[in-house]
């Protein structure tokens, strides 16, 4: 298996990977989240390859997308309130549910954190969902904390 910058000829094994997610999504909370959808279509995966901003990458066997880390680049420079810094959000990360438990993930993980140290980032950051708790459960055996909380009323 190989970890790499995500390429155009990965969008198709990238988009069954966003429905799978979807759906997870949809389960955990449907009164959000639409059954069967993706969070992005081709032509916006295609255009975050083209930005420094936007890095993906993919876990692959042969030519098989088995997961990915969608990326963020934010910086921080002389905000009002917040101290100059470069953050890596991590938008999305997935392993095809045929995959997991296979430690995929966390070498997905593990490259983002590279990628950040190269970029001189200060923190990489994440959100998950509450309903989604093997994700949660995976992220804290990583050694993610807590930053911050949302909190909703349904009205």
């Amino acid at each position: 298996m190989e970890i790499r910058f995500a390429e155009a000829k990965d969008v198709s094994g990238i988009l069954d990977l966003l429905r799978q997610v979807g759906q997870v999504h949809h389960e955990g909370r449907p009164d959000i989240f639409r059954t069967g959808a993706r969070k992005y279509g081709a032509s916006q995966i295609l255009a975050m390859l083209d930005s420094p901003k936007t890095p993906i990458f993919v876990a692959v066997e042969g030519e098989k997308v088995v997961g990915y880390g969608f990326c963020q680049v934010k910086i921080y420079d002389r905000d009002p309130v917040i101290a100059d810094h470069t953050e890596i959000y991590i938008d999305d990360l997935c392993v095809d549910a045929s995959c997991r438990g296979q430690g995929i993930g966390k070498k997905i993980y593990e490259e983002i954190l590279r990628y950040a140290k190269m970029r001189r980032a200060y923190n990489v950051t994440l959100n998950v969902w509450c309903c989604n708790e093997n994700a949660m459960a995976f992220y804290e055996k990583l050694g993610l904390k807590p930053q911050k909380i949302g909190m909703e009323t349904i009205v």
